[in-house]
């Protein structure tokens, strides 16, 4: 189980070896270890707790210090193992680096993406929108009937009716992104693709 903290930084183009060009995300990671192994007799379930990014200390509360041993990690993050076991090895207080990751690997990441406000359906659903033809005026960007009497919902608007309404600000996860380069030196992750949020949000990927 592989699991680590980090921001999203930029994006850039990578060129293989075989001449391939990628299009790539820079995710940074700090320092990272192991603050809590909950087990199924304490906690009710197996999880391994993490936390990541240090922060000042007059900016984080003292139970957190507290929790992390003295360390003012502004997050923490948990992970499961697939079968709800617990990995041999890993003990409070472990370090995690960039370094568990390698070149090659399919990962993925999790975010919340960049939050877009209130906005209409043709960009919130993809919708067409009204003709722009026979008489028809301010219309283009309207969702068009909604209801009506005697329709599919017996003349009133259905549950999960797609209308306009606040987009984004959701938590989005990427599956299946490959690994492209590793700098432990500066603890940087390249991975192909986008990856949710803007520059700053923190990831969460998980190998």
């Amino acid at each position: 189980m592989k699991f680590i903290l980090g921001t999203k930084e930029n994006m850039l183009t990578v060129f293989t070896e075989d001449g391939r060009a990628y299009a790539a995300t820079v995710i940074k990671t700090g320092l990272a270890r192991v603050t809590q192994v909950k087990t199924l007799e304490k906690e009710g379930y197996n999880a391994i707790q993490i936390g990541c990014i240090e922060g000042k200390e007059k900016h984080i509360n003292n139970a957190q210090i507290g929790h992390a041993k003295g360390t003012a990690f502004k997050y923490f993050a948990e992970t499961r193992q697939y079968d709800g076991s617990l990995p041999e090895g890993v003990e409070v207080g472990m370090s995690i680096e960039a370094s568990i990751f390698v070149v090659g690997e399919k990962v993925q990441v999790s975010a919340i993406s960049k939050g877009k406000g209130f906005q209409g359906v043709i960009k919130r659903h993809g919708f067409h929108g009204g003709p722009r033809s026979h008489g028809q005026k301010h219309c283009e960007r309207s969702p068009g009937s909604i209801g009506g009497s005697g329709g599919r919902a017996g003349g009133r608007v259905a549950k999960g009716m797609r209308m306009a309404g606040r987009m984004g600000s959701d938590r989005v996860t990427v599956r299946n992104l490959a690994i492209l380069q590793v700098h432990p030196e500066t603890g940087e992750i390249v991975v192909a693709g986008a990856v949710p949020g803007h520059r700053g949000t923190v990831v969460e990927i998980r190998g």
